[in-house]
């Protein structure tokens, strides 16, 4: 039988790169609203909910009839804060999708839970394979590493990995190249254990990437293939760009 499965939308209002960025209109929405929208599309979902800095944001969101959280603006991350508020959280598994994924794939949450049904993963997120050299030399882009189980061995913003004796265009004929996209599933005392007794650690901190802390903590790490490439709003441009995708499709209701 499926484990109960609840959906966490992190929204901190003051983002560095691009603040106000949840509440930005994109579609006559705030994005916030269609990050929503899409998870609660997701069939394996219970419920979603909003953990949130900003009393701008809880007024807006409860608009909507939405669940949602006020936490400390003093928290680091998007995984910082829902494991705030585990203890308020009625589910084994917990999906972390950031505030700034409007285009979220509701058919990839789904397989993200199912996913926890076939092995004993801590975590699991999907990975795309990336061709372009363009996505190889992207500090944006996590690339992982991976077993032939499955499980993540390492990520990196630089390119791995490595081929050596080869110029950077021939490395997809040689080895498999793959990127995160930056959802995460949780089994529940993942988080639980975060938020009591785990520090950032030395390769987190070096390549700012929260997956080596798990990695390093000894927590197992699964990915799942996707063909869906994640677009999240980190600029401006991003916005312009996801502005432009939903302009052009339909607008989808969530249940």
């Amino acid at each position: 039988m499926e484990k109960r499965a609840v959906a966490v939308i992190p929204a901190r209002l003051q983002s560095t790169r691009l603040p106000r960025k949840v509440l930005a209109d994109i579609a006559g929405k705030p994005m916030i609203r269609h990050v929503y929208e899409r998870a609660s599309l997701a069939q394996s979902i219970n419920r979603v909910l909003v953990a949130t800095d900003s009393k701008e944001v809880i007024r807006i969101v409860r608009e909507w009839g939405v669940a949602v959280i006020l936490t400390s603006p003093n928290l680091p991350s998007g995984t910082a804060r829902i494991a705030s508020i585990v203890n308020k959280i009625d589910a084994e598994i917990v999906v972390n999708i950031q505030g700034d994924q409007p285009l979220v794939e509701p058919e990839l949450i789904d397989e993200l839970v199912r996913s926890f049904q076939n092995n004993r993963a801590d975590i699991v997120t999907p990975v795309f394979r990336i061709t372009e050299v363009s996505d190889r030399i992207d500090p944006g882009l996590a690339k992982v590493v991976c077993g032939n189980d499955g499980r993540a061995l390492y990520f990196s913003r630089s390119p791995i990995p490595h081929v050596r004796d080869a110029p950077l265009a021939e490395w997809p004929k040689r080895a498999a190249l793959w990127a995160q996209y930056g959802i995460y599933g949780f089994r529940r005392h993942v988080l639980e254990e975060f938020d009591a007794s785990l520090p950032p650690s030395q390769l987190e901190q070096a390549e700012k990437l929260e997956q080596l802390r798990f990695l390093e903590a000894g927590y197992s790490i699964y990915t799942i293939k996707t063909r869906f490439r994640q677009i999240a709003v980190d600029t401006a441009e991003d916005l312009a760009q996801v502005r432009r995708i939903l302009a052009s499709q339909p607008q989808q209701e969530s249940g």
